[in-house]
C-alpha cells in the first residue's frame, strides 16, 4: 500500500507539473495573437499603395500598347496616303497594295470608336478611298481602252483550222468551193485557238482593279467602262472581218447574185464570230470577273449583244425572204452552221444575262429549217407545174430535167443536214426513208411535167424521143450518184424500161410506113405470103409499074424521115448508138429482101437508078447520121 500511496504522490506531481506547462504555452500564443493583429494593422495601408502601384503599372503599359499600335496605324495610313497620291500608273501593286491597307485601317478604327482620334481618322481614310476609287475607275479605262484593240482579219484567219481557212486570192467565204460533207468532216476535227484580246500579263492587273471596285460597290461603274470597251473592239473586230449592218428590207431588196455571195461570207462570218470572238470574249470575261459570276455573265452579254444581233439579223432576213429553189442549197448550209454552232452557242452564252440571246440563235435555227421545208414542197410543186413551153424542137433533153437531177445531186451531199431538218419535223426515222420520200416525189413531179411537155410535139416519133432522151438522162445520172442506193435497183430497172418502151414506140411510129412499102403484099397476083424477106421469092407476076411505085415511094418516105431524124437530137452517144442499131436491124434486112427480090424487074427498065437510089450499104451509112441534132442532105 505504502508503494501504491508513493506512486499515486508521482503522479499528482506529474500532473500538477504538465498544468502549469500547459497555462505557460496558453499564455504565450496569446500574446502571438495579439502581435499578429497589431503587424497587420500596420501592413494594410503598405499593401493598398502596393497594389494602387502595380494597378497603374498595368494601366500605363496597355496604354502604350494602345497608342503604339494606333501610331502603326497612322503610320500606315500616312504610307498608303503617298501611294494613293502617285496613281496607279506607276506602281500599279503598290496602289492595291496601299487600298487594301487603308481599308484594313477603316475596319481598326470602326471596331474601336472608342479612340478620340477614331473619327478624324476614318474621314481620312474614307476620304482617301473615294481618291482611290476614283483614280481606280480612271485607270480600270485606260487600261482597257488602251489594250483592247480590233483583231485584224488575217489574225483571226490564222485562229482557224488549216482546212477553214481563206485561200490569200479568195475573199473568205468558209470553204465554199468543197463539198458540204467536207466542210462537216472537217468542222467536225477542227480545233480552233481562240485569240488574245488583250495581253496575258495586263489581265491579273485588270482582274485586281475590277475585285477592288466591285468589293468598293462599284459594280455598276465597272460594267459600264469594261463592256463599252470591248463592244466597241469586238465591233469593229467584226467590221474589219466584213460584217455589215443591213436592214431586212435591204436584204430582201438584195440581187440574188450578190446574196449569194454574202450568205457564204456570212456563214464564215458566223464560224469566226461564235468559235474564236464571242469565245475570247467569253474567256476573257472570266478572267477578269473572276471575283463575281453574276457581273462576268452580265459584262459578256452587254459586250455581245448588238454584235450577235447583228449577225442573226441577216440569217433572219434571209429565212424570212420569198422562197425559191435556188434558196433551198443556201438556207441548208445555213442551218448547218447554225446547227454545228449550237453547242458553241449554250456552251459560251450561259446564265441568265444570256438567255435571250440563246433563244434568238436557236429561234434562228428553227426558221432556217421550217423556210428550207416549204422550199422542199414549193419546188415539187414547181416542177410539176412547170409550164414553160420551149421546148426543143430536136427532142433533146430539157433543161428542166438537166435542172432537177442536178437540184437532187446537190441534195445528197446535205444528208446529215437533212436528216435533221427532218427529224426536227417529221419525226421520221432517218435520212434514208424521208430523203427517198422526197425525193422519189420530185421525180414524179419530173415525169409528170415531161409527159405533159411531150404532148407539144406533133410528130408522135419525137414524143417517144424526147420521152427517152429524158428518162434516159435522168436514169444515168441516177445510176451514177449516191440516190442509186436510196432510190433502189428496182425503181432504175422500171424506169429503164420505160426508156425501151418510148424507143419500142418511135422505131414503131417514124418507120411503119417505110417498111410498108418494102413489103411484097400487093405486089405478086400468086398469093403469095408477100412477105419481105422470104430468101429466093419469085417476083413474077409483080406490075413493073408497081414496083416503080414502091420504090418511088420509099425513096421519098426514107429521104423525108432522114433530113427529118438528122435534125432530132439524141445527146447520150450509147443510146443514139443503140437507137440506130435497133432502126438497121429493122430496115436494113427487109431493104436487102425487097432489093434482092423486085430489083431485077427495075434494073431491066430504063433509068433505073432513078428508082433504086441508095445500097443497104448507102443505107446504113445514112443511118449512121441519125440523131445528129443537125441537117442533113441525102
Amino acid at each position: 500500500m505504502e508503494t501504491l500511496a508513493q506512486r499515486a504522490a508521482l503522479l499528482r506531481e506529474s500532473l500538477q507539473k504538465s498544468q502549469s506547462v500547459t497555462d505557460a504555452v496558453v499564455s504565450i500564443l496569446g500574446s502571438f495573437d495579439s502581435r499578429l493583429s497589431a503587424l497587420d494593422a500596420a501592413m494594410r495601408p503598405i499593401q493598398v499603395r502596393t497594389h494602387a502601384v502595380r494597378t497603374a503599372h498595368e494601366n500605363i503599359d496597355r496604354t502604350l500598347r494602345s497608342a503604339d499600335v494606333i501610331l502603326t496605324q497612322f503610320d500606315r495610313t500616312r504610307e498608303a496616303e503617298r501611294e494613293i497620291q502617285k496613281g496607279p500608273h506607276e506602281n500599279l501593286q503598290g496602289f492595291l497594295d496601299a487600298v487594301d491597307r487603308l481599308r484594313s485601317i477603316e475596319r481598326f478604327f470602326s471596331s474601336n470608336r472608342s479612340y478620340r482620334s477614331s473619327d478624324g481618322v476614318l474621314n481620312h481614310v474614307n476620304a482617301l478611298l473615294s481618291k482611290a476609287l476614283v483614280k481606280m475607275e480612271d485607270e480600270f479605262q485606260k487600261q482597257l481602252t488602251q489594250r483592247s484593240k480590233p483583231i485584224e482579219p488575217d489574225r483571226l484567219f490564222d485562229c482557224l483550222p488549216s482546212t477553214l481557212r481563206p485561200s490569200s486570192e479568195s475573199h473568205p467565204e468558209g470553204g465554199k468551193n468543197q463539198s458540204n460533207s467536207e466542210n462537216q468532216q472537217n468542222s467536225e476535227a477542227a480545233v480552233y485557238s481562240p485569240p488574245a484580246l488583250i495581253e496575258p500579263r495586263f489581265i491579273p492587273f485588270l482582274a485586281k482593279l475590277a475585285q477592288q471596285l466591285v468589293q468598293a460597290g462599284c459594280q455598276q461603274q465597272c460594267s459600264e467602262i469594261y463592256s463599252e470597251a470591248r463592244a466597241s473592239a469586238l465591233e469593229s473586230s467584226l467590221k474589219s472581218l466584213g460584217v455589215e449592218k443591213l436592214s431586212k428590207d435591204e436584204v430582201q431588196k438584195m440581187p440574188w447574185e450578190i446574196l449569194e455571195s454574202k450568205i457564204g461570207n456570212w456563214i464564215h462570218f458566223m464560224r469566226i464570230a461564235v468559235k474564236l470572238l464571242f469565245a475570247a470574249e467569253r474567256q476573257l470575261c472570266d478572267q477578269v470577273f473572276e471575283c463575281s459570276q453574276s457581273l462576268r455573265d452580265k459584262c459578256f452579254a452587254q459586250i455581245t449583244r448588238n454584235s450577235l444581233a447583228t449577225l442573226l439579223s441577216f440569217g433572219e432576213a434571209i429565212a424570212m425572204s420569198k422562197r425559191s429553189p435556188e434558196k433551198l442549197f443556201v438556207l441548208l448550209d445555213m442551218y448547218e452552221i447554225m446547227c454545228e454552232l449550237q453547242a458553241d452557242i449554250d456552251t459560251i452564252f450561259v446564265g441568265e444575262s444570256c438567255s435571250q440571246m440563246r433563244e434568238s440563235a436557236l429561234s434562228l435555227t428553227k426558221c432556217l429549217a421550217q423556210t428550207a421545208q416549204k422550199t422542199f414542197s414549193d419546188f415539187e410543186e414547181a416542177v410539176e407545174k412547170d409550164a414553160t413551153k420551149n421546148i426543143h424542137i430536136d427532142g433533146t433533153v430539157h433543161p428542166l430535167t438537166s435542172y432537177v437531177i442536178n437540184y437532187v445531186k446537190f441534195l445528197f451531199d446535205y444528208q446529215s443536214t437533212l436528216k435533221q431538218l427532218f427529224q426536227e419535223f417529221k419525226r421520221e426515222d432517218g435520212t434514208g426513208s424521208e430523203l427517198a420520200t422526197v425525193t422519189m416525189s420530185i421525180m414524179q413531179a419530173l415525169q409528170n411535167n415531161l409527159d405533159a411537155k411531150a404532148k407539144q410535139y406533133k410528130d408522135p416519133a419525137l414524143m417517144h424521143i424526147f420521152l427517152m432522151n429524158n428518162i434516159h438522162y435522168i436514169v444515168k445520172s441516177v445510176r451514177r450518184s449516191e440516190a442509186k442506193d436510196l432510190l433502189g435497183d428496182d425503181w432504175i430497172q422500171r424506169h429503164r424500161r420505160i426508156v425501151q418502151q418510148n424507143a419500142n414506140h418511135y422505131r414503131r411510129i417514124a418507120w411503119s410506113k417505110v417498111l410498108q412499102c418494102l413489103s411484097g403484099q400487093g405486089l405478086t397476083s400468086s398469093g403469095g405470103s408477100g412477105q419481105v424477106g422470104s430468101e429466093g421469092g419469085n417476083s413474077s407476076g409483080a406490075s413493073r409499074a408497081a414496083v416503080k411505085e414502091r420504090f418511088r415511094s420509099f425513096n421519098v418516105l426514107f429521104e423525108e424521115i432522114y433530113q427529118k431524124q438528122c435534125g432530132w437530137s439524141v445527146p447520150d452517144t450509147e443510146l443514139r448508138e443503140s437507137l440506130r442499131l435497133a432502126v438497121a436491124e429493122i430496115l436494113l434486112p427487109a431493104y436487102r429482101s425487097f432489093l434482092k427480090r423486085f430489083g431485077p424487074l427495075i434494073e431491066n427498065s430504063k433509068a433505073p437508078g432513078k428508082y433504086v437510089k441508095h445500097t443497104p450499104e448507102q443505107v446504113e451509112l445514112l443511118l449512121a447520121n441519125l440523131f445528129e441534132g443537125k441537117q442533113e442532105r441525102t
